[in-house]
């Protein structure tokens, strides 16, 4: 029997679409838009503590190894448990499916028995432990009476054990944005997971340098109601961490996800995004990306119910394409079965907006790699946005599939044993469509996109850990640790705006906790803070990105510059020079950067003698007689000779007096 196919322009099904939810790009978004879409968003910040071993080993921390660095591989398979009421969690399960061999690269020096889980804990890192509270201390937050070590489920084969070891140490505290207050549910303290070489197909790989170096977690209530919120909080936290001067700075040592929400939809997880700076477009996206969801659920259960929906798939054979991609030629080549999917109402929804050059079918590609392990590409569909099989072949496909005109089809190809997971994953995404947006977890990208990563983890994964005791925390000990805590971020802040700091300065200044610099200068030296804070967060800044920094270079060194400045009676704008060449060079003494840089010292009076010569000299040359162009030549003349000798605003003054009295 002949069905008449409902004709659909994807691209301009996606546009239609795009513009039917109201989606605005974040530049135009107001937050009468974000009122609208009801978003909504926390925080998860991860942040390494400072400490010289791990936290339940004496293993070094913070020594990291190459891809290619290693003394032996470990390979595990990881299973799901039932837990305690008899049941299993969601993301345990999906990693099962995956059928994932992980493999561990060791390194004797960063990893020992502990690590692959061949021997029971050693005691809490007390050093880290002590960290932790402090940054809670900080935080606002309520402090445990006793801290409990539990254990949080892993399968995915970052931490081998199978599950993270941490313990709550504050619960309800707060943090002070510019225009309001945001709620903090908790700081933990926790081990640090493995870091990640590859995932491709059943193979994942893993390094162990990084895993059980101490970290916190400090988690907020979802009390962000547009992307800017959300990363002016994500920055707070991070520069109160920061402050204290005791975590680990640089890539991977601060980590955040990012939980965001609509009205009616439920909580994603943003995985492990890098940079605070990528969150506004992030939850931007996201918070539209669920609204269009529940766009797709309403016109799906419009059309038919979710109890009489089922899909129909069969295999085909490569020789039934007239015209097949170079992706069919491929999984032919590589003897790949090739699979036909009939989507029944699906027409329209396949090329339906979900993100910025993203549709539904998107949704079903990122879980057939994650899940079946099929690598991209995997599949192709009728409403494909650019071209890829032919309407002729499709006609082929779905007198096949027997497809009614307002179904959808779908072409995916893979191993003969991922096949059953790939079929069931299709359809599993496709019923969740019927119930809007699923809970999960997404890999973040820089330009604001979003992947699926796995099902998102139950509240039944904590259980408390048997091989540590509990840690009594008397109030004395908490006392004594509040006589050593910096002040409040928000207290900083405020000083830099009374100091007259200007405000395009205090992210560098926050991000490298060069506040303290700035105070101990000002209160040692007496030299203005105003000056010290424009100097470290505009000079400091363009000098450390168009210079190859020493590793051994340490800001503490500024302070013994401008002593040095202040002592030889040197102008600070030699310091812009003299920091050039400290940054790459930081045990050079001071003389022998005045040397290198060519400075010679010269009296004030010496200068301004020169000023009275350069004067006739401009009379003579020619070039248009005016107090103007004089002042600017003689400058010129004087420039490098004066820097470090004398101030430029001074000696500018006195080019001035002596230009307008020539030409009188």
């Amino acid at each position: 029997m002949s069905y008449p196919m409902k004709k659909i322009d994807p691209l301009k099904n996606y546009l239609s679409t795009r513009n039917a939810i109201g989606y605005v790009d974040r530049k135009n978004a107001t937050q009468k838009d974000y009122n609208r879409i009801g978003f909504m968003s926390g925080l998860e910040v991860h942040q390494q503590l400072l400490t010289k071993e791990k936290l339940f080993c004496h293993c070094p921390a913070g020594i990291f190894q190459k891809h290619h660095e290693y003394d032996a591989e470990l390979i595990r398979h990881m299973r799901p448990t039932l837990s305690e009421l008899g049941e299993y969690d969601g993301t345990a399960l999906m990693e099962f499916k995956t059928r994932k061999e992980i493999v561990y690269r060791i390194k004797n020096e960063t990893a020992c028995t502990y690590d692959v889980d061949d021997t029971p804990p050693f005691p809490i890192n007390r050093e880290a432990l002590e960290i932790a509270l402090k940054i809670s201390l900080l935080s606002r937050l309520n402090i445990v009476g006793e801290v409990h070590i539990t254990r949080k489920q892993y399968l995915d084969g970052s931490i081998p054990t199978g599950f993270q070891r941490t313990a709550i140490l504050g619960v309800e505290g707060e943090i002070p944005l510019k225009k309001k207050k945001v709620r903090l549910i908790q700081l933990s303290i926790e081990e640090d997971s493995c870091r990640e070489i590859s995932d491709i197909g059943h193979r994942r790989i893993y390094k162990t340098d990084r895993l059980g170096m101490p970290l916190i977690e400090t988690v907020t209530y979802p009390d962000m109601e547009n992307p800017d919120e959300v990363k002016e909080a994500c920055d707070y936290i991070r520069f109160l961490n920061r402050s204290t001067g005791l975590v680990r700075t640089g890539m991977g040592a601060g980590r955040q996800d990012v939980n965001v929400s609509c009205k009616g939809g439920t909580r994603v997880e943003i995985k492990g995004v890098a940079h605070t700076r990528w969150i506004p477009e992030l939850t931007h996206r996201e918070a539209f990306r669920q609204w269009a969801l529940l766009a797709i659920r309403k016109e799906l259960n419009a059309r038919i119910s979710k109890a009489d929906w089922k899909m129909n798939a069969i295999e085909i054979h490569y020789y039934l394409f007239q015209t097949p991609t170079k992706e069919i030629d491929f999984a032919n080549e590589h003897n790949d079965q090739i699979w036909a999917v009939n989507l029944p109402k699906f027409a329209g929804i396949l090329s339906h907006f979900t993100q910025e050059g993203q549709v539904f079918a998107h949704e079903i590609s990122d879980r057939l790699k994650v899940i079946a392990c099929i690598e991209k590409p995997n599949m192709t569909h009728s409403e494909c946005l650019e071209p890829g099989i032919s309407e002729i072949d499709f006609e082929k496909i779905r007198k096949i599939l027997k497809a009614n005109g307002e179904d959808a089809q779908l072409v995916f190809w893979g191993n003969s044993d991922d096949i059953k997971t790939a079929l069931e994953t299709i359809e599993e995404r496709c019923l969740m469509a019927f119930d809007g947006v699923p809970p999960e977890t997404r890999k973040s990208f820089e330009e604001g996109s979003t992947i699926f990563e796995r099902v998102l983890p139950g509240a039944d994964r904590m259980y408390p850990d048997t091989d540590s005791a509990p840690i009594p925390l008397a109030n004395t000990y908490i006392e004594s640790l509040w006589a050593d805590l910096p002040t409040d971020i928000i207290e900083r802040y405020n000083r830099l705006k009374e100091w007259g700091v200007s405000e395009d300065t205090y992210h560098f200044l926050f991000t490298n906790n060069l506040f303290p610099l700035i105070l101990e200068i000002n209160e040692k030296l007496k030299i203005d803070p105003k000056l010290m804070g424009n100097f470290l967060g505009h000079r400091l800044k363009f000098i450390e990105g168009h210079a190859k920094r020493a590793s051994n270079f340490e800001y503490k060194i500024i302070y013994g510059l401008f002593k040095y400045l202040q002592d030889s009676k040197l102008d600070f704008k030699l310091a812009d020079e003299m920091l050039k060449l400290l940054i790459e060079h930081p045990k050079m003494q001071f003389d022998s950067v005045l040397t290198s840089i060519k400075f010679k010292k010269v009296k004030q009076s010496q200068l301004l003698e020169q000023v009275y010569f350069l004067s006739e000299k401009f009379k003579q040359l020619g070039k248009k007689q005016n107090p103007a162009n004089a002042e600017n030549w003689i400058m010129g003349q004087l420039r490098k000779l004066a820097i470090g000798n004398m101030a430029l605003t001074d000696l500018h003054q006195e080019v001035r007096k002596v230009c307008d009295a020539s030409f009188q």
